[in-house]
């Protein structure tokens, strides 16, 4: 049966690559997609790339008429306005799969100290599902609301999550240093992020205060069974599309490179989107695809593990169609690649 779907939010990038995925979905009916930009009346409008594939009318959000004409919607909205739309439409019955940061978190002290504003609907954080499939495929399946990771946490909780849990690796001096392509910051009229800026130019940005920190040390904490602060650093590189992640953890009980390559294979062995490869990866072998590669190395008394994505599919859209599809029933890889 066809399930009819709103895309709430529906200009920005990831919610592009997200309708890509969705027009191919064959069980998929996107019969809504909201925009504030009043300029704009269709879709196609806002993204060509959809010509042929969508002839929909953008409209303002409302989420009564949502909730009476869906079953399952996407909030590609900012965060507290995610959570106070997402509230709404959970109370009318409709599935949700949440791209922001509003139900990552469990603590909403963490969240209103991180986000810097009061949460619209914290009464829920710490039931809401993390949307790894990999990692909570079980609870994604069951539950109504699901929170999308965000795209440097999949990157390192994919690659760190088992040899915590294996306690292959410390829990303490745990450092993960990110590069993203540019679209990582959305449609953005920030200068910083404009071709002549960050063309032919490498930076960290956000040092000790980006917002996936947090997310990342809730996780690889919840993983290892103990205190896990995770020092993060991003950097923004010039490319359009792609996060590649490198990981610094000290090894336990003499660990190698090999103990941990083999407990990745051993916990990934069945995913259809994780690959435990012997090569050093590549943002290009993941771009435009939900895979996530990884790969684990020895320097000096340190193990690296490295992982590649993309950061609007395994980094935002497909990770929701994937749990779109456990949520509703459909087979997990349907629409993906």
């Amino acid at each position: 049966m066809t399930t009819r779907i709103a895309v709430i939010g529906a200009t920005g990038y990831t919610a592009l690559e997200l309708l890509k995925l969705l027009a191919r979905h064959p069980d998929a009916e996107v019969v809504i997609a909201t925009s504030r930009q009043e300029d704009k009346s269709y879709l196609q409008d806002v993204h060509p790339s959809l010509k042929n594939s969508f002839d929909l009318a953008l409209t303002q959000l409302d989420v009564e008429t949502i909730g009476s004409e869906v079953d399952f919607a996407f909030s590609c909205l900012p965060h507290a306005a995610s959570a106070s739309t997402v509230r709404g439409l959970m109370d009318q019955g409709v599935k949700v799969v949440d791209f922001s940061a509003d139900y990552r978190l469990n603590d909403v002290a963490v969240y209103e100290k991180w986000y810097g504003v009061e949460h619209p609907d914290s009464e829920r954080l710490g039931s809401v599902p993390y949307g790894l499939p990999e990692l909570y495929r079980d609870e994604i399946r069951e539950a109504k609301l699901v929170a999308n990771p965000g795209c440097y946490p999949s990157s390192a909780i994919l690659a760190l999550t088992p040899l915590l849990q294996r306690n292959l690796i410390s829990a303490s001096d745990l450092i993960v240093n990110s590069m993203s392509g540019v679209s990582g910051a959305g449609r953005n009229t920030n200068p910083a992020f404009q071709y002549c800026e960050s063309n032919e130019s490498v930076k960290a940005y956000g040092v000790g205060t980006h917002r996936h920190a947090p997310e990342i040390s809730q996780y690889c904490t919840a993983a290892a069974g103990e205190n896990c602060e995770v020092l993060f650093t991003p950097h923004l590189v010039p490319m359009d599309r792609g996060i590649f992640t490198t990981c610094y953890a000290l090894p336990n009980d003499g660990v190698s490179a090999n103990d941990a390559m083999s407990v990745l294979r051993e916990t990934y062995r069945d995913e259809r989107f994780v690959r435990v490869v012997n090569h050093l990866v590549e943002t290009k072998h993941v771009v435009n695809t939900n895979y996530c590669d990884i790969a684990v190395f020895e320097s000096g008394q340190r193990l690296v593990v490295v992982s590649a994505i993309d950061n609007l599919i395994k980094g935002a859209a497909g990770a929701a169609v994937q749990n779109f599809n456990l949520m509703c029933g459909y087979d997990e890889a349907t629409a993906l690649l």
